[in-house]
């Protein structure tokens, strides 16, 4: 790889964030740029810890399999039996195995597909109200679904949280504790956690965005102050190489769950496949050639993929909404220069 064209690339872009590229355990690209507080001028380092927004999924995936794999939970058992969901308008018929393959039909929080948006959202529910799972409940609950259980995919965030507080019903432990515990601590992910945004943590990426005047807005009122078991953990981009290490190495789940995480299990379009919070993208043949899960939200934006043929890790991390898009693309036609 062409490490100094690559560099000057992030230079152009103005990137704020950090880029890992690594084959086993040899770091083919490294690097930091920008800022961790523009309010500040504080640099982003190798070890700066950023939201990881929509790849926190990942995490809750592993945790409700290592659950099933234990006989605490069962993926074809109906969602109400593990949460209470009386007079909501979930079918009895969704169950863990819809809800991790984004194939139960529920209706999001916002549908930002067809125009909601969670600046609605948090005009009548106030972002710093939602700091638990069962906060999220009445954002979606109510609505009507759009499909039938396994008739469709539609990527959800409400399905993460029902899963979540699936997770508590039968361990008795808060998400994120369960997380820190049984997923971040056997990983070797020392770096990560989840960290409200309203307190002081030590090397902590805050979130920016450029509003319509072109000006740097915090993130601090745009979503829930700390992480949900759809979003929203935090990590450092070598700590996220080390989950997908501890996955193929079998540290996390049994051998079973192992190969069903690193296997596609429904069709998304003709190019990509949902797995249990791994997405997956396709050759040609239908071979894949990557499996990969991203995430965005405001102040927060990356990817973390591997790609089988070149046996590459990548993982890119960014403190802006728009921040990590044109380096993932970026890296992805460099691919073969690897």
């Amino acid at each position: 790889m062409d490490t100094e064209g690559f560099a000057e690339f992030l230079d152009d872009q103005q990137f704020s964030g950090v880029v890992r590229v690594t084959r086993g355990t040899h770091t083919l690209f490294e690097a930091a740029t920008g800022e961790a507080s523009p309010r500040w001028s504080v640099a982003n380092t190798l070890d700066t810890r950023f939201d990881t927004a929509g790849i926190t999924k990942l995490f809750t995936s592993v945790a409700v399999l290592q659950q099933v794999s234990k006989g605490n939970l069962d993926l074809e058992t109906s969602i109400h039996h593990y949460v209470d969901l009386e007079n909501t308008a979930i079918p009895i018929g969704v169950t863990l195995l819809h809800l991790l393959t984004h194939t139960s039909g529920i209706a999001d929080d916002a549908d930002e597909e067809a125009g909601e948006s969670y600046a609605e959202i948090f005009r009548t529910t106030p972002s710093y109200t939602l700091t638990s799972a069962r906060d999220f409940l009445p954002l979606f609950a109510h609505k009507k679904p759009y499909d039938e259980p396994g008739v469709e995919s539609h990527y959800s965030n409400a399905g993460y949280i029902l899963a979540g507080l699936a997770l508590e019903k039968v361990t008795g432990v808060p998400y994120r504790q369960y997380v820190f515990d049984e997923v971040f601590g056997p990983a070797g992910m020392l770096d990560s956690g989840f960290y409200d945004r309203r307190e002081a943590a030590p090397r902590v990426a805050e979130g920016w965005d450029k509003n319509d005047d072109g000006q740097w807005v915090s993130n601090i009122f745009s979503y829930a102050p700390i992480g949900a078991p759809d979003a929203g953990a935090h990590s450092t981009a070598a700590d996220l190489q080390k989950f997908f290490e501890a996955i193929r190495s079998g540290v996390l789940l049994d051998s079973e769950f192992t190969d069903e995480y690193l296997s596609p299990q429904v069709e998304h379009d003709e190019e990509t496949s949902y797995g249990f919070g791994l997405e997956f993208d396709l050759n040609e043949d239908g071979t894949v050639r990557s499996y990969f899960k991203d995430g965005i939200n405001p102040g927060a934006s990356g990817i973390v993929r591997h790609y089988l043929e070149q046996e590459l890790d990548v993982v890119v991390l960014s403190n802006s909404e728009d921040g990590a898009w044109d380096v993932i693309t970026e890296l992805d036609d460099r691919i073969e220069e690897l």
